[in-house]
């Protein structure tokens, strides 16, 4: 790809099309629609990219052109997701020897086999270096060409953890049977299998025909079943919608984002529509709006009282009907933080309902007054307003005379913190909201209201009124009234929100409040940090549809599930697990410069109830990021596995400083699959390492 540059030492000229996220077809990024008029409209496209890359906007000569890039590269993008674990290993360490062969004769030197080496991030001592040259270099030449490559392309990636397996079970001829096949996935992955199983794997996984026709599974073969998302840590079926969807809404956690419109920090950074897109498509289902007077009579979203960019209420609409569904097809909840006077509250409802049509809940499902909420699966494909409203539910079925009693509620801010007796003179000066009757009216099952305590709540709150806590709020009240908090959870939504000094946009934890059984904990998706990869562990299963059904215990409104004290009960399920860290492979550099190579440890978190909490590390392996290996066995108690989670982190030791991020992975306990399992690794941006991974091997144990 070539484009002309401004800046005179403009270095890259390239990118890599594993960074792509999604290609836009139109004038749909803000920088197009600012620079550009209408009529170039069908000649425009984006390309955006993962992590915090700014977009390239583009315009063809003409529409047919843009066309074609659209599809070319849209297809290009799908075939590279689509590659096999084992085909993104060949991708990886191929363009690595790409870089290698600096005079580009597709012959490597010894020089150049060392620099492909330290491309690989491995450290190869050069005694050990040359034995590899010499041994390849069948022809004697003083450098590798053709197979000599492919040769020492095999030593190289050769796994010994892998052949100590294969040789147990390949008893036979050298190779695996399909009944050692079956002894190997019974004994060691705990699973049920059937010769039938295996006669498919084999048909499968083998790459050798020879093979494949006597029905055996080679050690190539074994591996590349071993890398298959079937066999790796995850529960395949897991990975599916797998749940019961028909319940109350309230009895899910819903993936939810705070500030949803910023791009970077709470003071200065960007707003922008592709922020609403990026949370969409990792699966958030619920969204925040902010909305101010604009001028012209046009709603603006940014946040308030910073020096945030702003952008139009009608192009967020827009952008969210487009992106809502693509990763899932349950309902998106719109939070609206209303700043508006009445005329532009009239806009926004016009706009909402103009442009999300039918797709918009503006009346309760069914005949009657519901008494409780639908399920995600009766609002498959839909969106419900969160919002302040006039009057209760109650009045859409009363006589309309007796509808408009009051016009003004109380103004609902996101404060920063203050303590409870400033709050409370600010409550007493709150200015009252007019507030638009075309807008209360569409809000129906996320009725805003403020929250005087449990008690109150349960005698006064209709379950469609939800409050919104400040974080420091609701972590206290998690750890003081946590059985209260859970039985609150089991009939009303509770919103969680990071606090407002948070100005950098850090995260909390999200664990704690899950545990109390809030629904929609909401975390500022454009920064990466632990609590983020928390977040998308906990969403990772059900298809990844931002809906994960609460345990049991938590959907009884007479539960005496209390997660800081655990008394006895259904949630007591006493488990150990043990983790042996094998190997890994292929992890990445963290530092650009050539010479750094990984000294990497692997830390095992478990994340869950107080009494869960737990962390264990490995010894770092120095200088080798392409197949450190670590052989170090660890052991868990878990009492909820319900609501716990399991992380594996990945960090460059370092002796002088803190340790530097290579990658984690974070999934549920109860969708962990046993036995000898890869882990995939995902970066910082919670997007997946092409090659990189964790060789470990699991068991669960009843602990009586």
């Amino acid at each position: 790809m070539w484009r002309e540059s401004k800046k005179t030492f403009k270095s890259k000229q390239t990118f890599s099309l594993d960074d792509i996220a999604e290609i836009l077809m139109g004038r749909r990024s803000e920088g197009l629609k600012k620079n550009t008029e209408e009529q170039v409209e069908s000649r425009c496209f984006s390309i955006m990219f993962k992590g915090r890359r700014k977009n390239l906007d583009l315009i063809a000569s003409s529409e047919e052109e843009a066309k074609q890039w659209v599809k070319s590269l849209q297809k290009v993008v799908s075939n590279i997701n689509n590659l096999s674990r084992q085909q993104t290993t060949e991708h990886w360490i191929f363009s690595c020897l790409r870089k290698a062969d600096k005079n580009k004769d597709d012959k490597l030197s010894e020089s150049e086999v060392k620099n492909f080496l330290r491309l690989i991030n491995i450290e190869v001592d050069d005694d050990y270096a040359e034995m590899l040259f010499k041994k390849c270099d069948k022809s004697k030449s003083g450098y590798l060409a053709g197979e000599e490559i492919q040769h020492f392309y095999d030593l190289l990636t050769q796994r010994e953890e892998i052949d100590v397996i294969y040789g147990e079970y390949a008893k036979t001829t050298g190779f695996m049977s399909p009944q050692n096949l079956v002894d190997f996935l019974m004994k060691e992955q705990r699973g049920k299998a059937t010769l039938a199983d295996a006669h498919k794997i084999i048909e499968k996984y083998e790459p050798d025909e020879h093979a494949k026709e006597k029905k055996l599974l080679s050690k190539d073969g074994f591996l590349m079943y071993l890398h298959h998302p079937e066999a790796m840590i995850l529960n395949p079926e897991h990975s599916e919608v797998y749940q019961d969807m028909s319940q109350p809404l309230s009895h899910y956690f819903i993936s939810s984002s705070h500030n949803t419109y910023l791009m970077e920090d709470q003071l200065k950074g960007p707003s922008s529509t592709e922020a609403y897109v990026r949370a969409l498509l990792k699966g958030c289902r619920c969204v925040e709006l902010d909305c101010w007077d604009g001028s012209e009579g046009e709603p603006l979203i940014y946040h308030g009282y910073t020096l945030t960019s702003r952008i139009l209420f009608k192009d967020v609409i827009k952008a969210i009907k487009e992106y809502a569904f693509k990763t899932s097809d349950y309902p998106v909840i719109l939070s609206l933080e209303n700043h508006c006077c009445v005329e532009q509250q009239a806009v926004m409802a016009h706009h909402m309902s103009s442009i999300l049509g039918s797709a918009l809940v503006t009346s309760p499902l069914g005949d009657g007054m519901p008494t409780n909420f639908p399920s995600p699966e009766e609002l498959k494909g839909k969106f419900l307003i969160k919002g302040k409203r006039l009057n209760k539910l109650e009045a859409c079925f009363a006589s309309e005379t007796a509808a408009d009693e009051d016009t003004d509620v109380t103004e609902e801010e996101e404060s920063n913190d203050e303590d409870e007796g400033e709050a409370e003179q600010k409550e007493k000066k709150k200015k009252k909201l007019k507030l638009a009757k075309e807008l209360s009216d569409m809000v129906i099952y996320c009725k805003s209201v403020h929250f005087h305590g449990f008690d109150d709540a349960r005698k006064n709150l209709s379950f469609y009124e939800m409050s919104s806590f400040k974080e420091a709020k609701a972590v206290t009240l998690a750890e003081e009234s946590a059985n209260a908090y859970v039985r609150h959870n089991v009939e009303k939504l509770s919103r969680i929100y990071p606090a407002g000094k948070r100005t950098d946009s850090s995260n909390y934890d999200p664990v704690p409040l899950w545990n109390a059984g809030c629904q929609i904990v909401a975390l500022n998706f454009q920064t990466t940090c632990n609590d983020m990869d928390v977040n998308q562990g906990r969403f990772l299963v059900n298809g990844k549809s931002g809906y994960v059904l609460k345990p049991a215990f938590m959907r009884d409104i007479t539960t005496e599930f209390d997660p800081i004290t655990l008394t006895r009960g259904d949630w007591l399920k006493h488990k150990t697990l043990h983790i042996m860290v094998i190997s890994g492979q292929q992890l990445p550099k963290v530092n650009k410069k050539k010479s750094s190579i990984v000294d990497p440890l692997v830390k095992v978190e478990v994340h869950g109830v107080p009494a869960d909490v737990a962390e264990k590390e490995t010894r770092p392996v120095d200088n080798n990021g392409f197949n450190p290996e670590w052989n170090e066995n660890f052991q868990f108690d878990v009492y909820v596995p319900e609501l716990a989670l399991v992380r594996f982190v990945v960090e460059d030791h370092d002796s002088t400083s803190d340790n530097e991020f290579v990658g984690q992975y974070t999934l549920p306990f109860t969708s962990l699959q046993l036995g000898y399992r890869h882990v995939p690794l995902l970066n910082k941006n919670g997007d997946l390492l092409p090659s990189a991974g964790l060789f470990v091997h699991v068991m669960v144990m009843d602990a009586e």
